[in-house]
Protein backbone atom coordinates (compact mmCIF):
# COMPACT_ATOMS: atom_id res chain seq x y z
CA UNK A 1 0.00 0.00 0.00
CA UNK A 2 2.89 2.21 0.40
CA UNK A 3 4.09 1.72 -3.31
CA UNK A 4 0.48 2.72 -4.23
CA UNK A 5 0.24 6.02 -2.29
CA UNK A 6 3.14 7.14 -3.48
CA UNK A 7 2.27 6.95 -6.41
CA UNK A 8 -0.36 10.22 -5.88
CA UNK A 9 1.16 12.70 -7.85
CA UNK A 10 1.18 10.77 -10.72
CA UNK A 11 -2.33 9.35 -10.32
CA UNK A 12 -3.64 12.62 -9.89
CA UNK A 13 -1.32 13.80 -13.50
CA UNK A 14 -2.97 10.84 -15.39
CA UNK A 15 -6.61 11.41 -14.47
CA UNK A 16 -6.36 14.64 -16.05
CA UNK A 17 -5.23 13.15 -19.07
CA UNK A 18 -8.00 10.86 -18.97
CA UNK A 19 -10.55 13.59 -18.34
CA UNK A 20 -9.49 15.53 -21.21
CA UNK A 21 -9.75 12.14 -23.73
CA UNK A 22 -13.00 11.06 -23.13
CA UNK A 23 -15.48 11.30 -25.41
CA UNK A 24 -18.84 12.26 -24.14
CA UNK A 25 -21.88 13.14 -25.74
CA UNK A 26 -24.65 16.13 -24.69
CA UNK A 27 -27.79 15.42 -22.15
CA UNK A 28 -30.93 14.14 -24.18
CA UNK A 29 -32.73 16.28 -21.73
CA UNK A 30 -32.14 19.60 -19.34
CA UNK A 31 -30.37 18.99 -16.18
CA UNK A 32 -32.06 19.93 -12.81
CA UNK A 33 -30.82 17.82 -9.93
CA UNK A 34 -27.97 15.09 -9.92
CA UNK A 35 -27.25 11.84 -7.92
CA UNK A 36 -23.74 10.45 -7.47
CA UNK A 37 -24.37 6.69 -6.29
CA UNK A 38 -21.66 4.46 -5.42
CA UNK A 39 -19.84 2.55 -2.44
CA UNK A 40 -16.65 3.01 -0.55
CA UNK A 41 -13.62 4.42 -2.42
CA UNK A 42 -16.08 5.55 -4.96
CA UNK A 43 -18.84 7.25 -3.01
CA UNK A 44 -16.59 9.19 -1.06
CA UNK A 45 -15.02 10.32 -4.34
CA UNK A 46 -18.79 11.87 -5.33
CA UNK A 47 -19.06 13.66 -1.76
CA UNK A 48 -15.49 14.88 -2.11
CA UNK A 49 -15.38 16.19 -5.56
CA UNK A 50 -19.17 18.26 -4.67
CA UNK A 51 -17.81 19.97 -1.77
CA UNK A 52 -14.75 21.22 -3.92
CA UNK A 53 -17.25 22.33 -6.94
CA UNK A 54 -19.93 23.34 -4.00
CA UNK A 55 -19.13 27.09 -4.94
CA UNK A 56 -20.26 26.45 -8.48
CA UNK A 57 -22.84 24.04 -8.96
CA UNK A 58 -26.61 25.69 -8.98
CA UNK A 59 -28.50 21.94 -8.60
CA UNK A 60 -29.32 19.93 -5.89
CA UNK A 61 -27.13 16.77 -5.50
CA UNK A 62 -27.44 13.92 -3.40
CA UNK A 63 -24.86 11.35 -2.64
CA UNK A 64 -26.13 8.12 -2.63
CA UNK A 65 -24.72 4.73 -0.69
CA UNK A 66 -27.08 2.53 -1.01
CA UNK A 67 -29.28 0.43 -3.48
CA UNK A 68 -31.91 2.26 -3.76
CA UNK A 69 -32.40 5.80 -5.69
CA UNK A 70 -33.86 8.94 -4.36
CA UNK A 71 -38.00 9.18 -5.50
CA UNK A 72 -37.52 12.72 -7.14
CA UNK A 73 -34.81 10.96 -9.79
CA UNK A 74 -36.28 11.48 -12.92
CA UNK A 75 -35.52 12.12 -16.96
CA UNK A 76 -33.96 15.53 -15.71
CA UNK A 77 -31.86 13.45 -13.07
CA UNK A 78 -28.40 13.03 -13.87
CA UNK A 79 -27.18 9.68 -12.27
CA UNK A 80 -23.19 9.54 -12.00
CA UNK A 81 -22.64 5.84 -11.34
CA UNK A 82 -19.44 5.38 -9.97
CA UNK A 83 -17.60 1.71 -9.06
CA UNK A 84 -14.42 1.42 -9.61
CA UNK A 85 -14.80 -2.52 -10.19
CA UNK A 86 -17.50 -2.22 -11.98
CA UNK A 87 -19.63 -5.34 -10.07
CA UNK A 88 -20.07 -3.40 -7.10
CA UNK A 89 -23.94 -4.91 -6.24
CA UNK A 90 -25.30 -2.01 -4.55
CA UNK A 91 -24.26 0.53 -7.38
CA UNK A 92 -25.55 -2.16 -10.11
CA UNK A 93 -28.99 -2.17 -8.84
CA UNK A 94 -29.26 1.55 -8.42
CA UNK A 95 -28.15 1.88 -11.74
CA UNK A 96 -31.29 -0.54 -12.70
CA UNK A 97 -33.26 2.07 -10.81
CA UNK A 98 -32.02 4.76 -12.77
CA UNK A 99 -32.77 3.41 -16.13
CA UNK A 100 -36.11 2.77 -15.22
CA UNK A 101 -36.29 6.25 -14.65
CA UNK A 102 -34.82 6.97 -17.81
CA UNK A 103 -32.59 9.48 -15.95
CA UNK A 104 -29.45 10.69 -17.75
CA UNK A 105 -26.68 8.39 -16.65
CA UNK A 106 -23.33 8.57 -16.71
CA UNK A 107 -20.44 5.51 -15.37
CA UNK A 108 -17.23 5.92 -14.19
CA UNK A 109 -15.35 2.50 -13.59
CA UNK A 110 -12.96 0.10 -14.45
CA UNK A 111 -14.57 -2.47 -16.19
CA UNK A 112 -17.10 -5.21 -15.83
CA UNK A 113 -20.72 -4.91 -15.35
CA UNK A 114 -21.12 -1.57 -15.69
CA UNK A 115 -18.68 -0.76 -18.22
CA UNK A 116 -20.64 -4.10 -20.18
CA UNK A 117 -23.68 -1.80 -19.86
CA UNK A 118 -22.52 1.71 -20.64
CA UNK A 119 -21.25 0.49 -23.67
CA UNK A 120 -24.23 -1.51 -24.37
CA UNK A 121 -26.72 0.94 -23.77
CA UNK A 122 -24.40 4.08 -25.28
CA UNK A 123 -24.34 6.02 -21.83
CA UNK A 124 -21.40 8.39 -21.18
CA UNK A 125 -18.37 6.62 -19.89
CA UNK A 126 -15.14 7.29 -18.17
CA UNK A 127 -12.53 4.33 -18.25
CA UNK A 128 -9.91 4.02 -15.42
CA UNK A 129 -6.87 2.37 -14.95
CA UNK A 130 -7.62 -0.99 -13.64
CA UNK A 131 -5.88 -2.05 -10.04
CA UNK A 132 -6.13 -4.60 -7.04
CA UNK A 133 -6.78 -1.92 -4.31
CA UNK A 134 -9.68 0.49 -5.56
CA UNK A 135 -9.02 2.79 -2.29
CA UNK A 136 -5.42 3.58 -3.39
CA UNK A 137 -7.51 5.03 -7.30
CA UNK A 138 -9.31 8.09 -4.86
CA UNK A 139 -7.50 10.75 -7.23
CA UNK A 140 -9.02 9.38 -10.07
CA UNK A 141 -12.47 8.96 -8.97
CA UNK A 142 -12.43 12.52 -8.02
CA UNK A 143 -11.00 14.33 -11.00
CA UNK A 144 -13.44 12.01 -13.58
CA UNK A 145 -16.69 13.12 -11.32
CA UNK A 146 -15.56 16.94 -11.94
CA UNK A 147 -14.60 16.38 -15.62
CA UNK A 148 -18.54 14.73 -15.72
CA UNK A 149 -19.54 17.90 -13.79
CA UNK A 150 -17.88 20.18 -16.42
CA UNK A 151 -19.28 18.27 -19.44
CA UNK A 152 -22.70 18.59 -18.56
CA UNK A 153 -22.16 22.34 -18.12
CA UNK A 154 -22.19 22.44 -14.52
CA UNK A 155 -18.61 24.01 -13.40
CA UNK A 156 -16.13 25.66 -15.58
CA UNK A 157 -12.81 23.86 -16.01
CA UNK A 158 -10.80 25.72 -13.07
CA UNK A 159 -9.82 22.54 -11.87
CA UNK A 160 -7.84 21.67 -14.65
CA UNK A 161 -5.20 24.33 -14.03
CA UNK A 162 -5.79 23.93 -9.73
CA UNK A 163 -5.19 19.67 -10.06
CA UNK A 164 -1.52 21.01 -11.86
CA UNK A 165 -1.01 23.08 -9.08
CA UNK A 166 -1.73 20.97 -6.49
CA UNK A 167 0.33 17.95 -8.30
CA UNK A 168 3.67 20.82 -7.95
CA UNK A 169 2.46 21.46 -4.45
CA UNK A 170 2.18 17.82 -3.03
CA UNK A 171 5.56 16.83 -4.85
CA UNK A 172 7.36 19.54 -3.04
CA UNK A 173 5.97 18.84 0.28
CA UNK A 174 6.35 15.16 0.00
CA UNK A 175 8.89 14.79 2.54
CA UNK A 176 7.36 16.87 5.16
CA UNK A 177 3.69 15.03 4.57
CA UNK A 178 5.23 11.61 5.52
CA UNK A 179 7.31 12.64 8.15
CA UNK A 180 4.03 14.40 9.84
CA UNK A 181 2.31 11.44 9.04
CA UNK A 182 4.57 9.31 10.82
CA UNK A 183 4.52 11.52 13.89
CA UNK A 184 0.87 10.98 14.27
CA UNK A 185 0.26 7.55 13.61
CA UNK A 186 2.89 7.04 16.44
CA UNK A 187 0.15 9.02 18.47
CA UNK A 188 -2.98 6.76 17.08
CA UNK A 189 -1.22 3.56 18.07
CA UNK A 190 -3.05 1.71 20.63
CA UNK A 191 -5.57 4.67 20.44
CA UNK A 192 -9.05 5.18 18.73
CA UNK A 193 -8.73 7.39 15.86
CA UNK A 194 -11.39 10.53 15.51
CA UNK A 195 -10.97 13.15 13.11
CA UNK A 196 -12.52 16.60 13.11
CA UNK A 197 -12.89 19.58 10.52
CA UNK A 198 -15.03 22.06 9.10
CA UNK A 199 -17.51 21.12 7.59
CA UNK A 200 -16.35 21.62 4.00
CA UNK A 201 -13.93 18.96 4.97
CA UNK A 202 -16.54 16.08 5.72
CA UNK A 203 -15.39 14.28 2.57
CA UNK A 204 -11.98 14.29 3.16
CA UNK A 205 -12.03 13.40 6.89
CA UNK A 206 -14.61 10.47 6.12
CA UNK A 207 -12.10 9.27 3.51
CA UNK A 208 -9.58 9.21 6.35
CA UNK A 209 -11.26 7.74 8.69
CA UNK A 210 -12.01 4.70 5.96
CA UNK A 211 -8.60 4.61 5.50
CA UNK A 212 -7.99 3.95 8.83
CA UNK A 213 -10.66 1.10 8.80
CA UNK A 214 -9.16 -0.30 5.62
CA UNK A 215 -5.26 -0.32 6.02
CA UNK A 216 -4.93 0.46 9.37
CA UNK A 217 -7.70 -2.39 10.54
CA UNK A 218 -8.79 -0.52 13.44
CA UNK A 219 -12.08 1.55 13.88
CA UNK A 220 -12.84 5.03 14.26
CA UNK A 221 -15.00 7.40 14.00
CA UNK A 222 -15.47 11.54 12.11
CA UNK A 223 -17.70 14.36 12.85
CA UNK A 224 -17.04 18.17 11.71
CA UNK A 225 -18.04 21.21 13.48
CA UNK A 226 -20.75 22.98 13.72
CA UNK A 227 -22.69 19.92 13.91
CA UNK A 228 -20.80 18.18 16.56
CA UNK A 229 -20.69 21.09 18.88
CA UNK A 230 -24.62 20.13 19.31
CA UNK A 231 -24.44 16.97 20.33
CA UNK A 232 -20.59 15.27 19.90
CA UNK A 233 -19.08 17.24 21.98
CA UNK A 234 -20.99 17.21 25.17
CA UNK A 235 -20.04 12.99 24.64
CA UNK A 236 -16.84 14.40 25.33
CA UNK A 237 -17.56 14.15 28.83
CA UNK A 238 -17.01 10.74 28.98
CA UNK A 239 -13.46 11.04 27.53
CA UNK A 240 -10.32 8.99 28.21
CA UNK A 241 -6.93 8.75 27.13
CA UNK A 242 -7.59 5.96 24.81
CA UNK A 243 -9.30 8.53 22.64
CA UNK A 244 -6.42 10.20 19.95
CA UNK A 245 -8.41 13.04 17.79
CA UNK A 246 -6.69 14.77 14.76
CA UNK A 247 -8.22 17.98 13.67
CA UNK A 248 -7.87 18.72 10.19
CA UNK A 249 -7.81 22.47 9.36
CA UNK A 250 -8.07 24.56 6.46
CA UNK A 251 -7.99 28.27 4.94
CA UNK A 252 -11.63 27.78 3.66
CA UNK A 253 -13.14 27.24 6.93
CA UNK A 254 -16.25 29.36 7.86
CA UNK A 255 -14.66 31.77 10.66
CA UNK A 256 -17.37 31.14 13.53
CA UNK A 257 -16.14 27.41 12.49
CA UNK A 258 -12.60 28.13 13.09
CA UNK A 259 -13.70 29.89 16.16
CA UNK A 260 -15.44 26.55 17.58
CA UNK A 261 -12.79 24.60 16.21
CA UNK A 262 -10.64 26.24 18.70
CA UNK A 263 -12.78 26.35 21.57
CA UNK A 264 -13.47 22.13 21.12
CA UNK A 265 -10.33 21.28 21.40
CA UNK A 266 -9.66 23.30 24.08
CA UNK A 267 -12.22 21.34 25.86
CA UNK A 268 -11.36 17.81 24.21
CA UNK A 269 -7.83 18.40 25.45
CA UNK A 270 -9.04 18.52 29.03
CA UNK A 271 -10.02 15.00 28.26
CA UNK A 272 -6.74 13.56 26.64
CA UNK A 273 -3.58 14.58 25.80
CA UNK A 274 -3.42 13.02 22.38
CA UNK A 275 -4.80 16.03 20.01
CA UNK A 276 -3.04 16.97 16.85
CA UNK A 277 -3.97 20.30 14.18
CA UNK A 278 -2.66 19.41 10.88
CA UNK A 279 -2.62 23.02 8.89
CA UNK A 280 -3.44 22.01 4.62
CA UNK A 281 -0.92 23.67 2.76
CA UNK A 282 -1.86 24.87 -0.89
CA UNK A 283 -3.73 28.04 -2.80
CA UNK A 284 -7.31 26.32 -3.34
CA UNK A 285 -9.82 24.28 -2.07
CA UNK A 286 -8.54 21.84 -4.23
CA UNK A 287 -4.99 21.69 -3.38
CA UNK A 288 -5.81 21.98 0.53
CA UNK A 289 -8.19 18.82 0.09
CA UNK A 290 -5.66 16.42 -1.37
CA UNK A 291 -3.10 17.60 0.66
CA UNK A 292 -5.11 16.19 3.61
CA UNK A 293 -6.18 13.15 1.86
CA UNK A 294 -2.57 12.56 0.82
CA UNK A 295 -1.42 13.10 4.51
CA UNK A 296 -4.56 10.73 6.17
CA UNK A 297 -3.41 8.28 3.55
CA UNK A 298 0.56 8.38 4.59
CA UNK A 299 -0.82 8.10 8.20
CA UNK A 300 -3.21 5.02 7.80
CA UNK A 301 -0.45 2.70 6.06
CA UNK A 302 2.14 3.82 8.79
CA UNK A 303 -0.14 2.84 11.38
CA UNK A 304 -0.75 -0.59 9.47
CA UNK A 305 2.85 -1.63 10.18
CA UNK A 306 2.64 -0.08 13.75
CA UNK A 307 -0.29 -2.53 14.31
CA UNK A 308 1.67 -4.63 11.83
CA UNK A 309 -1.30 -5.55 9.85
CA UNK A 310 -1.41 -5.84 6.13
CA UNK A 311 -2.57 -3.01 4.88
CA UNK A 312 -3.73 -4.36 1.66
CA UNK A 313 -5.82 -7.37 2.97
CA UNK A 314 -9.68 -6.68 2.97
CA UNK A 315 -10.57 -10.39 3.86
CA UNK A 316 -13.63 -9.47 5.89
CA UNK A 317 -15.25 -7.96 2.71
CA UNK A 318 -14.33 -10.68 0.69
CA UNK A 319 -15.96 -13.29 2.98
CA UNK A 320 -19.18 -10.96 2.88
CA UNK A 321 -19.41 -10.55 -0.61
CA UNK A 322 -19.04 -14.54 -0.91
CA UNK A 323 -21.88 -14.78 1.31
CA UNK A 324 -24.38 -12.48 -0.34
CA UNK A 325 -23.40 -14.47 -3.67
CA UNK A 326 -24.87 -17.49 -1.71
CA UNK A 327 -27.83 -15.76 -1.73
Amino acid sequence: MQRLVSQFTNQLTEALEIGKSANLKAAKSPISNMVITGLGGSGIGGLIATQLASDQLNIPVSINNDYTLPAFVSENTLVIVSSFSGNTEETLEALRLAQGKNAEIACITSGGKLTEIAMEKGYNLITLPEAFSPRAMLTYSVVQQLFMFHHYGLINNYFVEEVKETVKLLESEEASIKDLAHQISLMLHTRTTIAYSDSSMEGVITRFRQQINENSKCLGWQHVVPEMNHNELVGWAGGKEEYAVVIFRSDYEHPRSSVRLNISKEIIEKKTSSVVECHAKGNSLIAQSFYHILLGDWISVYLADLNKVDSVEVKVINYLKAELAKI
